[in-house]
């Protein structure tokens, strides 16, 4: 039993026994060990309230002339609800760098936090993991380090969208947010283009194992891999099944959908979009953030200047073999810039099993037997001697490959290629530069010399002359034209 229920025990019993039975007080007080004036108290609350008003009472003081106004309180339980209904965080920091915009006197934000706990309006979460057991990192500069992630969302529909989101490490700067039907390679590279096209080149790249950001675990490149190495830029992955290196893009996601929850379901993809550019603007300019003390993610990115990536961009050139055959038509199909072209080498050759040496646009193919190059079409003899110039594919802001682009403000250190989608070029001012590259290459890994001499003697070779170990004119470099026809 407590001690409140035994003092209102006692203050009953000592009533009855003055009242009722007619024992004096002294008597009673003396028997009791209390004092004669308590008694007088507790039966002149037995008079003017019956057994009731012989309830212990607060100690709460009338008055507190330090104590938080009422007028007070009731901004601070307004600006909440306001700020829980439309989504965004409601914790007490975020309550005072609201209320400090509407009244001059803020109370600190340990009384922020009591008044909402008062009204029953914050829920205990002891299970929660406590932040005395994270290991935190952060990078000293803004452009440091970036991260990146894919997240889902549901339309009104049912159907499901993917969100790409981009975060500075050092200042939360939210660098961009596209939704998608399902997120692709291309278009992990045209968001990472868009967002150094307004804040510039990081020098690293920090995401998840996703397989539109590494293909490092099955042994290979994706595009957004070979774009990073192209620019200098460090790609980072974070440990498999190990969420928290990504920690702050992840909470990101949490406080990003906890938004799009307030907001009617968006019914496209358009309309989702056009929610995310809200939450952008107000996640970067209006809300403040708890690990930048209160400063917001732009204040906290234009304090310091940016880091670079250690290494300049360059051009690179990228080799590979493919080994295929030639189909009825006598034709091959490549794809470039995720379309499939059509390589003609001649009906004669169909069905033939034929190794292409692939070096960006020039594409020698030869007999994998005998190694020999393959003739023009017959239909076509003036391709070996005077051979019509290529269609030059490269993007007209970037090398990179299978990429669609957007003409906007290019930053500095990203030059543009020699020529747009739609441009001739011609095939010599390519040779010098190809032949020392396979040369970089050779000396750099033995293994591949029988490759690059293949590629050297490709290329080595004058157009419109017969190779001396040939005794038919080499096709040097097979011309791309025309996207196949759906």
């Amino acid at each position: 039993m407590g001690t409140g229920r035994r003092s209102e025990g006692l203050a009953r019993y000592v009533v009855d026994a003055v009242v009722l039975e007619g024992r004096s007080a002294r008597e009673v007080a003396k028997a009791h060990g209390i004092s004669k004036s308590w008694i007088y108290e507790l039966i002149a609350r037995y008079k003017a309230g019956g057994y009731q008003a012989l309830e212990p009472r607060s100690k709460k003081p009338r008055s507190c002339k330090h104590g938080t106004r009422q007028e007070t309180i009731d901004a601070i339980l307004a600006l909440r609800a306001q700020l829980h209904a439309e989504g965004h965080d409601c914790g007490a920091a975020t309550i005072a760098y609201h209320l400090a915009q509407k009244i001059k006197d803020v109370p600190s934000r340990a009384t922020i936090w009591r008044i909402p706990g008062r009204e029953g309006l914050i829920v205990p979460e002891p299970q929660k993991r406590p932040r005395s057991s994270l290991i935190r990192f952060e990078a000293d500069l803004p452009n440091e380090t970036w991260q990146t992630d894919v997240t889902h969302w549901q339309l009104a529909d049912g159907q499901h969208a993917e969100i790409l989101n981009m975060i500075d490490d050092h200042s939360r700067l939210f660098l961009a947010s596209e939704a998608y039907p399902t997120v692709k390679a291309p278009d992990v590279v045209d968001t990472f283009h868009k967002a150094i096209e307004l804040h510039g080149l990081p020098a690293s790249l920090l995401s998840d194992n996703g397989a539109v950001f590494t293909a490092t675990p099955r042994k290979g490149n994706v595009l957004l891999q070979t774009e990073l190495e192209r620019l200098g830029i460090t790609s980072k992955n974070s440990r498999p099944y190990h969420p928290q290196t990504c920690g702050k893009i992840e909470r990101l996601h949490q406080t990003l959908k906890r938004y799009l929850a307030r907001r009617p379901p968006a019914k496209t993809l358009a309309e989702l979009q056009t929610q995310l550019d809200a939450f952008v603007h107000y996640y970067n300019n209006i809300r403040p953030h708890r690990a930048l003390d209160g400063r917001t993610p732009l204040q906290a990115y234009n304090n310091r200047i940016k880091a670079r990536p250690a290494s300049q961009p360059t051009a690179g050139t990228h080799f590979r073999v493919r080994h295929d055959k030639v189909d009825t038509n006598g034709k091959v199909t490549l794809r470039y810039h995720s379309r499939p072209h059509h390589i003609g080498i001649g009906r004669a050759h169909k069905h033939r099993q034929i190794k292409l040496l692939i070096a960006d646009r020039d594409i020698p193919i030869i007999d994998p037997t005998t190694e020999n190059y393959y003739a023009n079409s017959p239909s076509t003899p003036t391709a070996t001697t005077n051979p019509k110039p290529e269609h030059r594919l490269r993007s007209p802001e970037t090398s990179v490959q299978d990429v669609p682009r957007h003409n906007k403000v290019r930053p500095a250190g990203i030059e543009p290629a020699a020529c747009g989608l739609k441009d001739r070029c011609s095939l010599a001012p390519r040779r010098e530069p190809l032949t020392t590259e396979l040369r970089a290459l050779e000396a750099h890994d033995p293994t591949t010399s029988t490759v690059t001499r293949t590629l050297r003697r490709a290329v080595e070779i004058p157009a419109g002359k017969a190779s001396p170990e040939l005794d038919e004119p080499p096709h040097v470099a097979a011309r791309i034209g025309s996207p196949a026809k759906a």
